[in-house]
């Protein structure tokens, strides 16, 4: 419907005061459900309501320069990090697109049309006939009920909350790479503890085949230092190809191919770090995963905003302006000027309850985004009291498996001194060997699963938590 300027006024004027009726606003709910300090620490500092960056180079807490090259890499290479990054492209552009919305439009156009009619009489036709027309458009939809206005705020909510996306998974490539290299540091001094083991099997078995030789040995003995030492062969096999496969892992995570990239072994893993007395659980907003969660239901509420938005009327204002003629000569010309004023107000009479289930269905999913919100920062909780009692527990078991290290390396120099002297057999040999051999792997595993322990606590808390960010939420 579009009506004359000055018949359109009375029609605006009931626009502007039926916004008074305007759609009322819907927040999203807060979250009261985090504690001011995790169990698992000694103590807490108090709460901050300002989010937190993730800190830069978190990694270099564990002070391996291959570990830093191998993580700048990543941030550069990393395919799903340039996946999160051209989805966030087009998420701001859906934002620009939502700002577009709510300004005025204008086009623009020149037509030319002949037209014949044979039929008609030759007293009234004049066939066949031209008309070119010059045209500008203008339309502009007024946001009195403040949809537009809403899905702009939704589009920025998607965009943060993409934003966020980014960040995280930047911070599990991380957390990745830096597990994965700890890993093949690990299968690096398992094998070098199997290489070593091979070679002393090997003398154990040449010392039981010369006293097999000299009658002071059985065939038995001879047996089980051979399958000793193949199974050895067979572990040591087993460490180099998952050492190989970790290197391989680490290439793809930089986002080269697998042949392009060696990595000097040197069968040292990074020292341990102490988690700090200090750790509090606002270290949990800067978060990106949780941020991007929060965001999400800011851009649910703003749907919900837009659905009851569009239950009012579509409220426009319009301009024509232009020159028609039939021919192209003096075309821009006082006599072929033709212009229009208006205003439309659209209403649905009948919908069959689209709308309404449309303003529903928002309504469901803001519910669904916020519970998804709430697990989220809960399992976030249960994540770092896991990792902190599972760091400082490992860092018992690291000292508890060192000294049963020491007790086997011991019981294996005396019961080969045993053996030489005729006092046991072999088979104790084997056992001491076992259990030697059992307690310097698992040291390694220990080691590695206490690396792994702070490497995710980091991750739970994105980011250092050396005293300069524990300073930043005080």
């Amino acid at each position: 419907m579009i009506l004359s300027f000055q018949k359109s006024t009375p029609l605006v004027a009931a626009c502007f005061v039926l916004s008074a009726c305007a759609v009322k606003p819907v927040t999203s709910p807060a979250f009261e459900g985090a504690p001011a300090r995790f169990k698992e620490t000694v103590s807490a500092t108090p709460a901050s309501t300002g989010a937190v960056a993730v800190p830069d180079a978190w990694w270099t807490l564990f002070k391996d320069p291959v570990l830093d090259d191998l993580e700048r890499r990543v941030a550069i290479g990393n395919e799903s990090l340039k996946a999160s990054l051209a989805q966030m492209a087009n998420v701001r552009a859906t934002l620009d697109a939502s700002y577009s919305a709510r300004l005025p439009t204008l086009s623009a156009e020149l037509a030319a049309s002949r037209t014949g009619n044979p039929s008609s009489s030759a007293a009234t036709a004049q066939n066949p006939s031209n008309n070119v027309a010059l045209t500008a458009t203008a339309g502009w939809e007024l946001d009195i009920w403040g949809k537009l206005s809403k899905a702009a705020q939704e589009a920025q909510s998607n965009l943060q909350a993409s934003q966020s996306d980014l960040a995280a998974v930047k911070l599990s490539v991380q957390s990745t790479l830096a597990q994965t290299y700890f890993s093949m540091r690990t299968a690096e001094a398992q094998k070098v503890l199997l290489e070593q083991t091979v070679v002393a099997y090997q003398k154990s078995l040449e010392l039981t085949q010369a006293r097999l030789q000299s009658g002071v040995a059985s065939l038995s003995d001879e047996l089980q230092a051979r399958t000793q030492l193949n199974t050895a062969k067979v572990q040591l096999a087993d460490t180099t190809a998952q050492r190989a496969q970790y290197e391989h892992a680490i290439a793809v995570l930089t986002g080269v191919p697998p042949a392009t990239l060696s990595i000097e072994s040197t069968a040292l893993l990074p020292e341990s770090l102490d988690a700090p007395p200090l750790l509090p659980s606002t270290l949990l907003q800067r978060r990106p995963d949780i941020a991007a969660a929060r965001q999400r239901v800011e851009a649910a509420y703003s749907q919900i905003g837009v659905t009851d938005a569009a239950m009012f009327p579509t409220v426009g204002l319009s301009a024509n302006v232009g020159y028609s003629q039939n021919s192209l000569a003096n075309l821009l010309s006082a006599p072929n000027l033709l212009w229009t004023l208006g205003a439309s107000l659209t209403q649905s009479i009948l919908d069959g309850g689209v709308k309404t289930l449309a303003s529903a269905q928002a309504r469901a999913a803001a519910e669904l985004a916020t519970s998804n919100y709430r697990q989220l920062v809960l399992t976030s909780l249960q994540e770092v009291e896991d990792n902190l009692v599972l760091s400082a527990q490992l860092k018992n078991e690291v000292t508890w498996q060192q000294l049963a290290l020491q007790a086997a390396q011991r019981n294996l120099e005396i019961t080969q001194e045993q053996y030489r002297s005729g006092t046991v057999s072999y088979l104790n040999v084997v056992t001491a060997q076992t259990t030697a051999l059992s307690a310097q792997s698992n040291l390694l595993t220990v080691r590695n699963r206490q690396l792994a322990a702070l490497n995710i606590l980091l991750k739970n808390i994105a980011g250092r938590w050396d005293q300069a960010s524990v300073e930043t939420t005080k």
